[in-house]
């Protein structure tokens, strides 16, 4: 049995989506859940928050085999095959595989595949290729006996994403005040949908073909894709911009989630807090942020020699009750007891 993959993911970029994950991950890991973090979004910012610079320098001049998510694909590049993952523990119950800008190089394979998946025979390469990120975070699950795999991905629609969307069960879609975000919602709809359809098609070509005879011991993702709700970035509101131009943007998101998303009629009047596809709203902490970053800690965990107090101080214990509620509405999402 497979553990569950959550995956965040827009392809509208600053909603603050690597942050999520990043106190998320750490929040289930003291609610003692095990969790495996997979950084698969070349830019590695992800890996950037829980490593120091000289260690993520130092895994991507060794390109020692499985020291990140590239040099686990690697070899499939040439005659290889997939690396063992090697993961940095981060602290009790939580594990990192960390990221690697060299990653979109893998791009070109990932594409060159998906067609072939399609042939009539020769296909265990191209399904190997396609379902290679899957392979190597359920390697990474069972190394650990992880309870569930956190995936952060870019914000684009590229044939890395779509390949790591393929091995997700559970897609949580983190959105801003604003009509980049709402565009990014109606172009993700249609497109999970289209990739569902695809995958499925190749997966019934797959157990046609005589290659799945001769590899009975072969197990591919079902490409689920199965989303489970939106989180919205809380605004900051600018001088020259008033609050009803955020709202404006806030208000028409249950409707474009149920219709691009959920392929559901349109809702009238409904607000986003009370719309119960709505994760949360994300506050942003304000001075809270660059504090954790300073002290490469989730802001919940600051303490007051780290300069949290005063009202710094309740910031954080509200944070920890913030994240606390979040991650047990997740974790019944995606079927794990807390």
């Amino acid at each position: 049995m497979s553990t569950p993959v959550l995956t965040f993911f827009n392809n509208k970029g600053g909603v603050g989506k690597t942050s999520l994950i990043y106190h998320l991950a750490w929040m289930f890991a003291s609610l003692r859940k095990r969790v495996v973090i997979v950084d698969l979004d070349p830019q590695a910012n992800l890996t950037a928050a829980f490593l120091e610079e000289d260690r993520i320098e130092q895994l991507w001049n060794e390109r020692r085999p499985g020291s990140t998510i590239f040099q686990c694909v690697k070899p499939l590049t040439g005659v290889g095959d997939i690396s063992p993952p090697v993961l940095q523990n981060i602290v009790t119950d939580l594990y990192l595989l960390p990221g690697d800008v060299a990653l979109s190089s893998f791009e070109d394979a990932l594409s060159a595949e998906w067609p072939s998946s399609m042939g009539d025979n020769n296909l265990y390469r191209p399904m190997r290729i396609l379902t290679s990120f899957w392979q190597v975070m359920q390697m990474a699950a069972d190394k650990v006996e992880a309870d569930m795999l956190l995936v952060d991905i870019g914000p684009n629609l590229g044939a890395i994403n779509r390949s790591v969307l393929l091995a997700t069960d559970y897609v949580a879609i983190p959105l801003g005040a604003d009509l980049f975000s709402l565009q990014g919602l109606s172009n993700l709809g249609p497109t999970l949908k289209s990739w569902k359809s695809l995958w499925q098609k190749r997966l019934d070509n797959w157990r046609a073909s005589p290659d799945s005879s001769l590899h009975p011991d072969f197990h591919l993702p079902a490409g689920r894709m199965l989303p489970i709700g939106y989180l919205c970035q809380q605004h900051g509101v600018r001088l020259d911009r008033p609050v009803r131009a955020y709202d404006k943007w806030v208000q028409r998101i249950p409707s474009v989630y149920r219709t691009a998303v959920l392929g559901e009629g349109p809702v009238e009047n409904m607000k986003q807090e009370e719309d119960p596809y709505c994760l949360a709203t994300i506050k942003h902490y304000r001075s809270l942020i660059p504090m954790g970053q300073e002290y490469r800690k989730p802001i919940f965990n600051l303490t007051s020699a780290d300069g949290a107090i005063g009202s710094h101080a309740n910031a954080v214990l509200d944070a920890r009750k913030d994240f606390k509620k979040l991650a047990g509405r997740i974790a019944e999402k995606i079927g794990v007891e807390l």
